[in-house]
C-alpha cells in the first residue's frame, strides 16, 4: 500500500534550495511513485506564492517560469484532494491549517514537514503521522 501524504511548503522550499537535504530527495522519488502526495487548491496556492517569493527565487536561483513548470510536473505527481471540511482553528500558525485539511480530508497517513512541533498535537488528534523528511525517506526504505 502507497503512502498517502501532505509535503508542508517547508520541504519543498529546502528541496529546491539543496540538493543535499531530505527535501531534494523526497522531491526526486516523485516519478517513482513510491507514496503518493495530495493536494489540494488552497495548498498549490501556498506553493506557489512562498517559491516565487524574491527571497526564495534569490536562494534557490529558479525563475518564476520554471516554477510555474516545476508546479505542472508536481501536480501531475499528485492525488488531488477536495476539501469538504475546514477544521480550523487546530494550528497555532494559521498558514499550515490547509496542510492539515488537506491531510484530514485526503485520508493521509501522515504529513511531511520539518515543523513537527506545530503539526503533532493536532495530527494525533485526527490519526496522522508527522515525519521529518529524513524520517520519511526512512520509513519508506523499510517498507521496499
Amino acid at each position: 500500500m502507497v503512502m498517502r501524504v501532505v509535503l508542508d511548503t517547508n520541504v519543498l522550499v529546502a528541496g529546491l534550495r539543496s540538493r543535499n537535504g531530505a527535501g531534494f530527495q523526497i522531491l526526486s522519488m516523485l516519478p517513482e511513485r513510491r507514496f503518493l502526495p495530495l493536494l489540494s487548491v488552497p495548498l498549490v496556492l501556498e506553493y506557489e506564492a512562498v517559491l516565487k517569493r524574491d527571497q526564495q527565487i534569490s536562494a534557490h536561483g529558479i525563475s518564476p517560469g520554471d516554477i510555474d513548470a516545476l508546479l505542472d510536473v508536481w501536480i501531475a505527481c499528485c492525488d488531488p484532494v477536495r476539501l469538504y471540511y475546514l477544521w480550523r482553528p487546530q494550528l497555532s500558525d494559521n498558514d499550515d491549517e490547509m496542510v492539515l485539511e488537506t491531510a484530514i480530508n485526503g485520508r493521509a497517513n501522515g504529513i511531511v514537514t520539518y515543523n513537527l512541533r506545530d503539526f503533532d498535537p493536532a495530527a494525533r488528534k485526527f490519526g496522522l503521522s508527522v515525519y521529518r523528511p529524513a524520517h520519511f525517506l526512512d520509513t519508506l526504505r523499510q517498507r521496499i
